[in-house]
Order: C-alpha cells, then sequence, then structure tokens
C-alpha cells in the first residue's frame, strides 16, 4: 500500500510504503475477544570490548494522548492502553553515537502524542502516517544536529519500533537492529530488513545467513536516522497480534552473537529467568565485541472474567 501525504513542517510530499500480513480490517468484526496482556522484558550491556553503550531501549504505555515510560520488567494489558518498544543502536565519533540513540529515545515520547493527534483517523495507514512522520521528525532533528555541532557530525543511529494495539502489532523500522517474530506455532523469523549490502544480498537470496555474517561490508549501512543521510526509506509494516505471540527487538551486538536458531531456541525455554536476560546472559557467554540489547515482548490471554 502507497500513500502519499502532504508535511507542513518541512514543504515536502512524503511517500510512505506500508506493508501488509493480511488485507483485513483491523476494525472490522464486532465480536471481539478481550484485548490480551502484554508483559516485558529488556536489558542492554556494553558488551566486553566497547568503552560505553550506544544501544537503547524503550518501554511505553501510550493511551492516545499521553505515554508513560515503562520499566525494564513488567506486564499490563491492552484493554486500558497501547504498549510501544524500540531499540536503536548509535554510530559516529566520540560519544555522538550514544547521544544519538538516547535523543531517539527521548524523543518518541514527546513526539508520539503529537504526531497521533495530528493523522487522520483511520486503521492501517493511520498508523503508518504517524509512525512515517515520527520516524521522520527524529531524523530531521539528527541531521540539524549533525550540521550545527562539530562533535556531532555524521551522528545517527537504527531505530526498530513495535506498537501494539488491540489485535495488532505495528512496526517502523530503520538499519540494522532488528525485529523478530515467534508464533504460537513455528519458528523464529525476521520481519525486518537490514539496510545494509550483506542484508540485501540475504534477503535477494544470493548470500546465506552463515555467509551475511562474515560478509566483509555487513556493517555498512545504507539507511538510518541521521548520519549524513538526506533521504531516508524506513520500513513500516503491520502484523496481526494475538495470544502467545512474541516479538525480540534487538541490536546487531546480539546477532553478531547468537544465530537465528540460537535465539530460538532460548526464547523456547521456559527457565525462570526472564528471556532478556537469558539471551543477554548468552550473549556474553561468546565474544561479545559489541553493545547488546535485547527486549522481548509477549502477548497473553487476560484472565477469564469472573461468572456473573
Amino acid at each position: 500500500m502507497r500513500n502519499v501525504t502532504y508535511r507542513r513542517s518541512d514543504g515536502r510530499f512524503c511517500i510512505i510504503d506500508f506493508e501488509f500480513a493480511t488485507l483485513l480490517d483491523p476494525a472490522a468484526g464486532a465480536d471481539r475477544p478481550a484485548p490480551p496482556g502484554v508483559r516485558w522484558s529488556g536489558l542492554s550491556h556494553r558488551g566486553k570490548v566497547r568503552p560505553n553503550n550506544e544501544d537503547t531501549f524503550l518501554a511505553l504505555e501510550f493511551d492516545g494522548k499521553e505515554a508513560h515510560y515503562l520499566g525494564k520488567l513488567g506486564d499490563g494489558s491492552l484493554a486500558k492502553a497501547d504498549f510501544v518498544f524500540s531499540v536503536s543502536d548509535g554510530m559516529g565519533g566520540a560519544k555522538s553515537g550514544e547521544f544519538a540513540s538516547r535523543i531517539t529515545r527521548d524523543k518518541i515520547t514527546p513526539l508520539l502524542p503529537t504526531s497521533f493527534r495530528t493523522a487522520a483517523p483511520g486503521p492501517a495507514s493511520g498508523y503508518a502516517r504517524i509512525l512515517h512522520e515520527l520516524f521522520h521528525e527524529i531524523h530531521d532533528d539528527l541531521l540539524k544536529l549533525g550540521e550545527s555541532y562539530e562533535e556531532c557530525h555524521g551522528m545517527g543511529t537504527t531505530l526498530s519500533l513495535a506498537w501494539l494495539t488491540p489485535g495488532w502489532m505495528y512496526f517502523g523500522h530503520i538499519g540494522d537492529s532488528r525485529i523478530y517474530h515467534l508464533p504460537p506455532a513455528g519458528g523464529l523469523h525476521q520481519i525486518t530488513h537490514d539496510h545494509g549490502h550483506a542484508g540485501w544480498l540475504r534477503r535477494s537470496g544470493r548470500i546465506n545467513e552463515r555467509e551475511a555474517r562474515a560478509h566483509p561490508m555487513r556493517n555498512a549501512l545504507h539507511q538510518a536516522l541521521g548520519a549524513g543521510h538526506q533521504i531516508i526509506n524506513p520500513q513500516f509494516g503491520a502484523l496481526p497480534c494475538a495470544p502467545g505471540d512474541r516479538y525480540l527487538l534487538c541490536s546487531d551486538g546480539l546477532i553478531d552473537c547468537l544465530w537465528d536458531r540460537h535465539i530460538d531456541e532460548i526464547l523456547h525455554e521456559s527457565d525462570p529467568p526472564p528471556p532478556a536476560q537469558r539471551l543477554l546472559k548468552a550473549a556474553l557467554e561468546r565474544a561479545a565485541r559489541d553493545n547488546i540489547t535485547a527486549l522481548v515482548v509477549e502477548a497473553f490471554a487476560p484472565p477469564a472474567a469472573p461468572p456473573s
């Protein structure tokens, strides 16, 4: 689906390509089950080599008017509010990468309600416009900072964002952080694209996971927020969300340590530690040369209503 909108802030026409997992209207259907609950766990670590952590992650509760920060671990109900989760991995000299990812995280909270209020109402297309506006506002801010301050020149960041609503998970993505989906029945699969040459080769079937991991250009990105890119084309999409669906948002530091099959195995374990803690522990048992961030989100069935 393609939408063309006009952005008054800078006088630009914006084209939004939106990927659908299904063409059903999210508002369709009168007899809906109760909205599921949501639980999450997130952790970030600088790894064994880097002196600082350029990764950040975010968990928000959003009621359409205000967004509130949530902790690293928790649960809530989609009957009361939406939930927004994100991971960003900064890049740039000195500590500008860390600055870029933190700016991105901190700007989501005030920008999301503003974009929500100004977007035209509608199901999937409305969410696409909100996410499009959010990504481009952050991108423009990072470019302005890079032009105004020498220490911020060339700084940028990835951003992978998941927005859970009753029945749907909308996502926006740019860079090489990732969002994975683990359905109740079936295996783990990556739903975002790695915006680099190695990622393109793998998507086109020219190389496999092993070859992509060893590719000399595996860390070269052609899409990121800021980083001197004048034009960006983030990926936007939607998946139905039901109890039992799980999502992993992570930085490339986790991917460098763990193969997809290892992540799948860890997420299927039922050990007491939260899943993000299990993933981080497994990654730190490897080389862990980069910063590592894992944020695991699960939709679960709400408790049965008491008999009347």
